[in-house]
């Protein structure tokens, strides 16, 4: 393309196969720009109805698939059936905040009596601690349960077996070859697991271990020996599907049934809890992935990287109206606390990136930064680069970091052979994100690793592009076109949301809505008018090209959304980038990003 994107990115456009979408046109009776995406997104042919719509009972496997799946049920069973009481230790982000819910709603409504551990980000970091343990066992719990932890928690595993404690692991983080010495360690990305689930977050094998509780349950006819109605596992799947959404996990396989099949329910709010932050955030539309993953998920994470780590899980538990609504209305608080925190460490380390923007890894370290909002300032430097981007908040001689990742490079098996090589002290994670520990003293020998272990994968080109499926013409943006466009909903990793290129527009009016978004309306050659918004950009090159030109023909790349408001409906874009054509260029201020 002749043009030159103001943020500068390359726009490069997805590859169809012709043969592809004329089968399924032929096939399923699909329109034209359905069957081009499904070509773009490889779906294989003998799963497009299940892709389409996607069922759950199509695509649960059998739980057993998974190691250690039965002997964990096996012990469930003996400590329910000898009312022992169960501890749940999970972790403080989304995941682990609706796996603790659901492992606990569904032993409340089964009367078993358990208790949740939440631990403190600052004090106690990540995963499970002997103190926490300790906690848990003197309060009389019998068989503890980590969710969306555990699986390098060698220590406190073990001081838990002193006491005469099982611990079962349910996780989905990277292990190591070894594994702690727990009763069950139920991980499809445990080293030996053959189960093909590795695709599914804590929250998913949690689902997957209930499907197989309930139905051992049912078998022995435990439900009618003790005349307790038999949870309907559905119920609980508006949890599974905003834990999904948040760790940001592959939209496939059993992981796209439960966010699909639940979307369509969530509105019913049958988890107080979610209904009161619905109501609080004024969703009162169909939820969708953006809801829960841009909306309800950073407040439910809030309260861990704040400093009250336990608000997330115990506001998903069913509480009491008035309890609700409180913790609830301290989260949303939380969740704008945490906004200030994170500009105010992102502004710095950005200002730090300078010399460093031709590293292949981004690494940045400052004193004290808040350990709670690093992560999401790893991810907004990871977007605005396309680097993998660790952020270290250094505390006297130690850092604690987190982690983000691209696509192509396993963060999660960098840091864990990090900690094999004796670089850092502790760590883990998954293929996108990592936390761990090192000592500063060693930060340069880490840099060496991590930068070799990228370059090793061939990963010479570190250009940023935006992949574009399909140009449009203004007019399209109607809602005929976005409902053949939302059947290949829902949209997440795995199942990216169709990106799209519309040319020749002129800027009619923009205005700043929310204090850094761009709204504009938009004029095409062909005399059609589109509403656009431009998340975050008012001080960066596209919304300042919005805000300051309105003379210039442009074009745009981005993604269609659906407003609703007052029963009416109306179709929007919201802008990714701008480019303009290369005689404009000289017109406009030059891109601070490379």
């Amino acid at each position: 393309m002749n043009q030159i994107s103001v943020s500068g990115k390359n726009w490069i456009l997805n590859k169809f196969n012709n043969e592809d979408i004329n089968f399924y046109k032929d096939n399923f009776f699909l329109d034209e720009i359905t069957s081009k995406l499904l070509s773009i997104r490889n779906i294989e042919k003998t799963t497009i109805s299940n892709f389409l719509n996607p069922s759950i009972k199509n695509s649960l496997p059998n739980p057993n698939s998974l190691k250690d799946m039965d002997k964990a049920t096996k012990r469930t069973i003996d400590a329910i059936i000898n009312n022992e009481k169960i501890g749940i230790f999970g972790d403080y982000d989304v995941d682990g905040a609706t796996s603790t819910a659901l492992l606990g709603n569904y032993l409340k409504s089964i009367n078993q009596i358990y208790e949740i551990y939440i631990p403190d980000r600052k004090l106690e970091g990540y995963g499970p601690n002997i103190a926490g343990f300790k906690k848990l066992i003197e309060s009389n719990s019998k068989l503890i349960f980590t969710v969306d932890c555990g699986t390098l928690s060698f220590e406190p595993i073990e001081f838990a077996q002193t006491k005469n404690v099982d611990v079962i692991i349910l996780d989905h983080h990277q292990s190591e070859v070894s594994l702690p010495k727990a009763h069950s360690v139920v991980n499809p990305n445990r080293y030996d697991d053959k189960s093909n689930l590795n695709y599914l977050c804590a929250v998913g094998v949690s689902f997957m271990f209930l499907v197989s509780l309930n139905k051992k349950l049912r078998e022995i006819n435990w439900f009618k020996k003790e005349n307790i109605n038999e949870p309907n596992l559905m119920d609980f799947l508006d949890l599974v599907s905003l834990g999904t959404v948040c760790d940001v996990v592959p939209l496939i396989g059993l992981n796209r049934a439960m966010v699909k099949q639940r979307l369509k329910v969530l509105k019913n709010k049958k988890n107080l809890g979610l209904k009161t932050l619905f109501e609080m955030c004024k969703i009162n539309t169909q939820p969708t992935p953006y809801h829960l993953g841009f909306v309800i998920g950073p407040r439910i994470n809030a309260g861990g990287r704040v400093g009250k780590c336990s608000h997330g899980a115990n506001l998903l538990l069913n509480l009491s109206s008035k309890e609700s609504f409180k913790l609830a209305n301290e989260l949303n608080e939380y969740n704008n606390e945490r906004k200030e925190l994170e500009q105010k460490i992102l502004n710095a380390a950005l200002s730090l990136i300078n010399h460093q923007s031709n590293d292949p890894v981004i690494i940045l370290f400052g004193k004290n930064w808040h350990e709670g909002v690093i992560g999401i300032v790893a991810s907004r430097i990871k977007d605005k680069f396309n680097k993998p981007t660790i952020i270290i908040s250094v505390n006297e001689n130690t850092g604690k970091a987190s982690a983000r990742s691209i696509l192509g490079f396993d963060i999660g098996s960098a840091i864990i052979a990090a900690v094999q090589e004796k670089l850092i002290l502790k760590g883990g994670g998954h293929k996108m994100a990592a936390g761990f520990s090192i000592e500063m003293s060693k930060i340069d020998q880490f840099k060496d690793f991590i930068f070799k272990r990228f370059l090793n994968l061939n990963k010479t080109s570190h250009s940023k592009a935006i992949y574009l499926d399909a140009e449009i013409s203004p007019s399209a943006l109607n809602l005929d076109f976005f409902e053949k466009i939302n059947i290949l909903s829902p949209f997440g990793a795995g199942n990216p949301e169709p990106r799209f290129l519309l040319k020749d527009l002129k800027v009619l009016n923009s205005k700043i809505v929310g204090e850094k978004h761009v709204k504009s309306v938009l004029l095409g050659k062909d005399g059609s008018a589109i509403k656009t918004i431009s998340f975050n950009s008012h001080s960066n090159e596209i919304g300042q090209f919005l805000l300051n030109n309105n003379k210039d023909f442009f074009s745009i790349v981005g993604k269609l959304s659906l407003n609703e408001w007052n029963g009416r409906r109306n179709v929007e874009f919201i802008i990714d980038d701008i480019s303009v054509t290369k005689n404009q260029q000289k017109k406009m201020v030059p891109s601070s990003i490379g």
